[in-house]
């Protein structure tokens, strides 16, 4: 069934409910709804409308099995939104989704392509996996038509088996820190990767468990991995040592400690020596051990703030993922760093 939608002039409008929120726009100073839906309109309204270009108006009376453009939105965003979003009312007919919590995106982006096959249909999200926080909007939804049949969205819903939009929210890790280097542990220089990643971590709530200082011997590291293990802390970083330097062993000693190891590389620029393995704890958790390559200390974007914030958020981290982040890993190095507002870790 088509809806039918009638026009009458504007002159002759006066007493009509309006159907769909009016727009106005005045370039570089206001974009926004003049009328909203419900209102009646009155004759001193006339002069305004028409001030906006509004000669005629949409006029329909409700019927079986048509949507209008609000219910529809709301429909929808009901139908792909999972854990931790809110919705703002519904505007000119667009619902947007917010995150309820600091965390990460998570987009269904396949399943998304397949909702806005279907036609009249507009739903956009931000790239996923990236940091968005409490209250960010972070999608938006529409039908195009100000009318739409009940049937169509009826699909989407029978269509979504699972939420195409979820914000999944960090959690509290403790941090153990490793750092290697004959250099820093003998007082030859002074360590400047321990503050870097209290910073860091701290800004998604993680607190340093300990920093822990050892030579270059790869057995001597490998036992101060397990001690962090064993005092029940939630993932490992090991600093120094990550490159091929023949004296360069931290590699080897995450080996030695870990139970499996998921990548010794990553197509990223910065972050290309990055290395993740897991480690089995006595209760049955895997603990993540990184290896943190240099450039971690020197760059506000990194490999680190693209696979951080995904075991914060309990995303398990496969081989595959790394490879992926070969699509967008290539940092441009801008004078002034824009990240997260740029194309970096973006795929």
């Amino acid at each position: 069934m088509q809806p039918t939608m009638r026009t009458i002039p504007v002159a002759e409008a006066v007493g009509t409910i309006l159907c769909h929120d009016l727009t106005r726009i005045i370039p570089g100073q206001e974009k926004g709804p003049a009328f909203r839906k419900g209102h009646i309109i009155r004759e001193e309204d006339i002069p305004a409308l028409l001030a906006m270009g509004k000669e005629h108006l949409y006029v329909y009376t409700p019927q079986t099995g048509i949507l209008h453009e609000n219910e529809a939105a709301l429909r929808i965003a009901h139908a792909v939104a999972g854990d931790n979003l809110t919705f703002s009312e519904p505007r000119e007919g667009r619902i947007n989704f917010l995150a309820a919590c600091r965390g990460l995106l998570q987009v269904d982006a396949d399943a998304l392509r397949q909702v806005n096959m279907l036609g009249e249909i507009a739903l956009a999200t931000l790239h996923t996996l990236q940091e968005v926080s409490a209250g960010q909007p972070v999608a938006g939804t529409r039908i195009i038509p100000l009318l739409i049949e009940e049937e169509k969205i009826a699909v989407l819903e029978s269509m979504v088996q699972r939420p195409l939009i979820s914000v999944l929210p960090f959690q509290p890790f403790k941090v153990g820190v490793v750092t290697t280097g004959s250099e820093v542990y003998y007082g030859r220089i002074k360590d400047g990767f321990g503050p870097v990643l209290t910073k860091k971590f701290s800004a998604y709530g993680c607190p340093i468990a300990g920093q822990t200082f050892t030579t270059d011997d790869a057995a001597m590291t490998s036992d101060a991995i397990r001690a962090f293990i064993a005092r029940g802390v939630d993932m490992v970083v090991c600093t120094g040592g990550m490159s091929v330097d023949p004296d360069d062993r931290t590699p080897m000693a995450i080996r030695s400690a870990a139970d499996r190891v998921v990548s010794y590389g990553a197509p990223m620029f910065p972050g290309a020596m990055f290395m993740l393995a897991f480690a089995m704890r006595e209760d049955g958790k895997e603990i993540p051990i990184l290896g943190l390559p240099g450039c971690v200390m020197y760059h506000n974007a990194s490999i680190f703030e693209l696979i951080v914030p995904r075991l914060l958020a309990g995303l398990p981290v496969h081989a595959g993922d790394i490879a992926a982040l070969g699509h967008g890993g290539f940092c441009t190095g801008c004078a002034e760093c824009r990240y997260p507002l740029c194309a970096f870790g973006k795929f």
